[in-house]
């Protein structure tokens, strides 16, 4: 081959070779609400609850189940949403509006990993130390827990005791720019409640799912600090449903102006006056994310 031929076949073999190399397609990058109360989309089921699948760099992820098992089953058909194909399933925290569909998942997916709050004998199971109680070693072996020599560690039992379920209790990574948060609450009538929520990294920060924020959204964001992103979109429950016009009014200014969030996308138990207040403080940076709506995300 003259040079001439030579150089003009080289751009063409690199093309070829970067192409074998080239990265797969990351996907669709969107957040689909599979259910809730509200929504105006024919055909699918409005109920109290939350359940939202997440789709990004090519991971599809199922943040909570909702209330009803075969409404969640349903709204799942008649989105056309596969869930024997998921990479992991997230639930945010025990109460049954987020849990009750995961025995639909597991009949469909039974060894997807399902990511849970770690929680001492929580429905999800536990593992915590055998010496957690105290002992008193007058007592006749017949009144001492395990004649006087328990296990070195007790298994709590769980509602899915062949599901794949992994703890989690502090910030984890799960893939690479996904997160999972996890926080307490201290507001009283969830005390000590463990609740987890997911942030996805993207070019313009976070992407953050919250299940019902018992714990307080603040409180989320303030632990996602570490992570080094602003949050660029908000989805799911803030828990304001019965909270006085100035404790929602407070917390839709402070998401925007303290914490600097750039979209909100709020559902489930967020209230109608707060979705009301935002949609005012938010103005067109306000998303709506009712039951059956397709998000598409940066």
């Amino acid at each position: 081959m003259r040079a001439r031929e030579l150089w003009f076949a080289l751009p063409l073999a690199c093309i070829l070779v970067s192409g074998l190399h080239a990265s797969p397609n990351p996907g669709p990058h969107r957040v689909t609400i599979l259910y809730d109360a509200f929504g105006g989309r024919p055909g699918l089921i409005r109920d109290w609850g939350f359940a939202a699948l997440v789709e990004y760099g090519g991971k599809r992820i199922l943040f909570d189940t909702g209330n009803n098992a075969a409404i969640f089953s349903r709204n799942v058909r008649a989105l056309g949403v596969d869930l024997s194909h998921l990479d992991f399933v997230v639930i945010s925290h025990r109460h049954g509006d987020h849990t009750s569909g995961l025995s639909h998942v597991l009949r469909l997916n039974p060894k997807v990993k399902v990511y849970a709050p770690r929680e001492a004998f929580g429905e999800f199971g536990s593992a915590i130390p055998g010496s957690f109680y105290r002992r008193d070693e007058t007592l006749p072996d017949s009144m001492r827990y395990f004649a006087g020599s328990p296990p070195a560690e007790f298994a709590g039992g769980t509602v899915w005791p062949k599901a794949n379920i992994q703890w989690i209790d502090s910030l984890t990574e799960v893939a690479p720019g996904v997160t999972i948060i996890s926080t307490v609450s201290r507001t009283p009538g969830t005390l000590e409640l463990r609740e987890l929520s997911l942030a996805v990294r993207g070019p313009e920060g976070l992407v953050l799912l919250v299940g019902c924020s018992h714990p307080g959204v603040e409180t989320i964001l303030e632990a996602s600090r570490p992570l080094g992103q602003p949050v660029n979109l908000i989805f799911g429950g803030l828990h304001l449903p019965a909270a006085a016009d100035t404790t929602v009014a407070r917390i839709a200014s402070s998401l925007k102006d303290r914490w600097a969030v750039a979209r909100v996308a709020p559902g489930h138990c967020t209230g109608e006056p707060a979705f009301a207040a935002l949609r005012r403080i938010f103005g067109d940076r306000y998303v709506y994310a009712g039951l059956g709506t397709v998000i598409q995300v940066p």
